[in-house]
């Protein structure tokens, strides 16, 4: 039985305390109290109550002087630096609970309580020059938004390995919410479910032309021209997913009715009797949302009909983070821009469409990724064959974070759909979808 002296994280009078101990006292003006996980520090001292957290170097901590907060914190946890014993979820909904309990958010700190933490990182070994950045953390150079560094925010997340992501999603290769009409249903329901709900709202038929505005691995152009015979042009700027459509449509036989291009949405030509853009919108940023909308407008013919599906965040122009919080914009989708659902319709409408539909789908994406986490825990020996540790801890942490976000509410996703005014449009008067 361990006694109360011999504890790792209890030190007698004289003794210096463990790594953990001088932590947890250094931290407790900034999370309000005791420690809410138990830290294992790398000493072998422990100290707080709660999830299980390893902190394996001080390398860890001087992460987190860098960059205090979420960034350095991810950083340190994809790195390995940092490992959180059992389930993540868990352990992120006990830290993201205790934070709202006591009220963390905006906590400032005086100068003394600062002085005393940066003594305490010294006395750790953690007062070192900035360690290197992660090698998965996405390093863009150019103007922003423009088409050279659009490609490579796209690349870094897209074009790391079409195998990688063919065996998390379902087999359309969706990557977008599905559409549930029960939480047990395959993930190949709820995805067919959203192609075809998308495709009945756009009214598409046999000989309809239709664009696919950031078409990803072309579940909805495919479905498109398989299930309804409508003639799709699909543009993408992520050559891996060209390629990998390409090989799609020649395996289906349906090259006299998919084409895909190569194409900057800003370079799309030509008009349509529909256009669709699936969660792409949240990558053309702020300032071109006007451009993105004079586009999918000037694409599609009047009376005709758009669909845009977009992810939402809470808070004036998405907040302080609007591309979802410093680990998402550093390491997963760089450059993305969300916004209340309210404000994308203002920005539609602004553009010159009638927003006739929105149709809220929040609660559909956290079933969604929650199939997507259960295929990937369920295939990492695989996973670990196509990409690097450090990637499959960037993308556990992306999928347990993000399927947070939806479930409580700090993200949405929605479906807007419109028309372009100057000729009737056919939208019937009660919907069936």
């Amino acid at each position: 039985m361990t006694t109360l002296e011999s504890s790792p994280g209890v030190h007698k009078l004289g003794q210096t305390p463990g790594v953990a101990t001088t932590l947890a006292e250094a931290l407790r003006p900034f999370v309000g109290g005791e420690l809410p996980v138990e830290l294992h520090a790398w000493d072998g001292s422990v100290a707080g109550s709660g999830p299980v957290v390893h902190l394996n170097s001080p390398r860890a901590l001087t992460r987190l002087l860098w960059a205090p907060g979420e960034l350095g914190a991810a950083q340190a946890y994809v790195t390995g630096e940092i490992d959180v014993e059992g389930d993540l979820n868990e352990a992120l909904t006990h830290v993201w609970a205790v934070i709202e309990q006591r009220g963390l958010t905006g906590v400032s700190a005086s100068i003394g309580t600062v002085w005393r933490a940066a003594r305490a990182a010294r006395r750790v070994g953690a007062l070192r020059r900035r360690p290197a950045a992660p090698v998965s953390q996405a390093v863009l150079k150019g103007r922003l938004h423009s088409k050279g560094r659009d490609r490579d925010a796209i690349s870094h997340h897209y074009d790391v390995s079409n195998e990688f992501h063919d065996v998390i999603l379902d087999d359309n290769m969706a990557y977008s919410s599905g559409y549930y009409s029960a939480p047990e249903m395959s993930l190949e329901q709820p995805q067919d479910a959203k192609l075809d709900l998308i495709c009945r709202k756009l009214g598409l038929g046999p000989g309809t032309t239709f664009l696919d505005v950031g078409c990803g691995w072309g579940s909805l152009s495919l479905y498109a021209a398989q299930n309804f015979g409508a003639k799709v042009t699909g543009i993408t700027i992520a050559a891996e997913q060209k390629k990998f459509i390409d090989a799609r449509i020649a395996e289906r036989g349906l090259g006299d009715l998919v084409e895909i291009q190569l194409c900057d949405y800003r370079d799309a030509r030509g008009e349509h009797d529909a256009v669709a853009s699936i969660e792409m919108g949240e990558h053309v940023g702020q300032d071109n949302y006007p451009t993105y909308v004079s586009v999918l407008r000037r694409s599609v013919k009047p009376g005709g009909r758009v669909l845009v599906q977009a992810m939402s965040r809470k808070g004036t122009g998405g907040g302080n983070h609007p591309g979802g919080g410093p680990f998402i914009e550093s390491f997963i989708a760089p450059d993305m821009t969300m916004r209340p659902v309210g404000e994308t319709v203002a920005l539609i409408e602004a553009g010159g469409l009638e927003v006739r539909d929105v149709h809220g789908m929040r609660e559909h994406y956290v079933h969604t990724v929650n199939h997507w986490v259960e295929r990937f825990e369920n295939n990492l020996e695989h996973l670990r064959t196509l990409v690097p540790e450090e990637y499959i801890r960037v993308w556990r942490l992306y999928l347990v974070g993000g399927g947070m976000a939806f479930r409580d509410g700090r993200m949405g996703v929605d479906q807007i759909l419109a028309v372009r005014p100057g000729a009737p449009h056919d939208l019937p008067a009660v919907r069936d979808f």
